[in-house]
């Protein structure tokens, strides 16, 4: 199980729960986990494609490619100028 922390009136917007735990099987990319569990994330998914999503494992800054495993802790924040807010990220 891991848990995924939704921060952001944007993104708040998109879901029912700001925190929600979700069962894997197996380690996976983010990008996998959220399009897998595509029925409570919503409208995330949307600015995921549009790599408007900062997202963090266990307090560290990821890609959309990075590993999850049971047990990790996610945080989505919306972000859509990270060039301007001195922060450089990518998100493929």
């Amino acid at each position: 199980m891991v848990i995924v922390r939704v921060f952001g009136q944007n993104l708040l917007e998109c879901v029912e729960e700001p925190e929600m735990e979700l069962e894997i099987e197996a380690p996976m990319n983010v990008r996998d986990l959220l399009e897998g569990h595509a029925e409570k994330m919503g409208a995330l998914i949307e600015f995921m494609h549009k790599s408007e999503l900062m997202i963090t494992v266990n307090q560290k800054i990821v890609t959309l490619d990075s590993m999850v495993k049971d047990g990790d802790q996610i945080k989505l924040t919306h972000q859509f100028h990270p060039e301007l807010e001195g922060m450089m990220w990518h998100n493929p």
